[in-house]
């Protein structure tokens, strides 16, 4: 009786753990179950894509959202930061965003067209292959896989702003090569599909240095990366701008 009795208390803790865990994920301390209080609407729709490094890993819920808003909005842009999921503290006024902790290539793929469909944004920030290294999941045919969710992208959003990046350093080898030479296979994707895609030399931006665990960036790191996308942005103006309502309507009946 008292071992069943135990069973049934053990069960129902980890029941209560996971339950518990379901309603942190993804949400900061201070917005855990909220809404956040000041969400941007009506400005240029930005999706970033990714990973935990665009989710912002613990401690720095946010990661480079929360310096790109800032410097986006000092310089006058009104911007809505679009996605299912939603993070970051206060300091971040728009905590949308499509950044999946622990995510793949083939994983952004398989939701792509939902989000895109739901979320209508006019300008995509991609930062994606490092899971798949830290997996070590094909590594082979991860550029393969990435042309293959940027062609499903432009299909599904043939005006669509898309910025790629080249992933961030990793610590370690064999790690650091292996991001390396992913990365080398990115200009070449990009280079070939078209003018609405551009590359974003993410990797050179970052060190080792820059790293709190050895994969996800410090807040120094994210700040950095928020320069780095906000400089992209600026180069490509019409990535700020909304689309023509002419056009507009064009993609949506596509």
């Amino acid at each position: 009786m008292l071992r069943t009795s135990s069973r049934r208390f053990a069960s129902l803790l980890g029941a209560l753990l996971l339950a518990l865990g379901a309603m942190l994920i993804g949400s900061s301390p201070s917005f855990a179950g909220q809404a956040a209080p000041a969400e941007s609407n009506g400005g240029v729709r930005i999706m970033p894509l990714g990973d935990s490094i665009t989710d912002g890993y613990t401690p720095y819920p946010g990661g480079y959202r929360v310096n790109l808003w800032q410097r986006l909005g000092a310089e006058g842009h009104r911007i809505d930061f679009v996605g299912s999921q939603f993070n970051g503290p206060a300091a971040l006024g728009d905590h949308d965003h499509e950044g999946h902790p622990g995510w793949r290539i083939d994983q952004l793929d398989a939701n792509i067209v939902n989000w895109l469909g739901t979320s209508d944004p006019r300008t995509v920030l991609l930062h994606i292959g490092t899971n798949d290294i830290n997996q070590n999941y094909d590594v082979a045919n991860a550029p393969a896989r990435l042309s293959t969710l940027i062609d499903h992208i432009l299909q599904q959003k043939p005006d669509v702003e898309l910025f790629v990046a080249e992933i961030i350093t990793e610590q370690g080898e064999p790690h650091a090569t292996m991001v390396n030479t992913f990365n080398a296979a990115i200009p070449g994707i990009v280079a070939s599909k078209g003018p609405h895609v551009h590359l974003v030399d993410m990797h050179a931006a970052l060190t080792e240095a820059d790293l709190a665990d050895g994969v996800h960036p410090k807040q120094e790191g994210y700040d950095k990366m928020a320069a780095v996308w906000d400089r992209a942005l600026a180069s490509v103006p019409q990535s700020l701008q909304p689309l023509p309502a002419a056009a507009g309507a064009a993609a949506l009946a596509h």
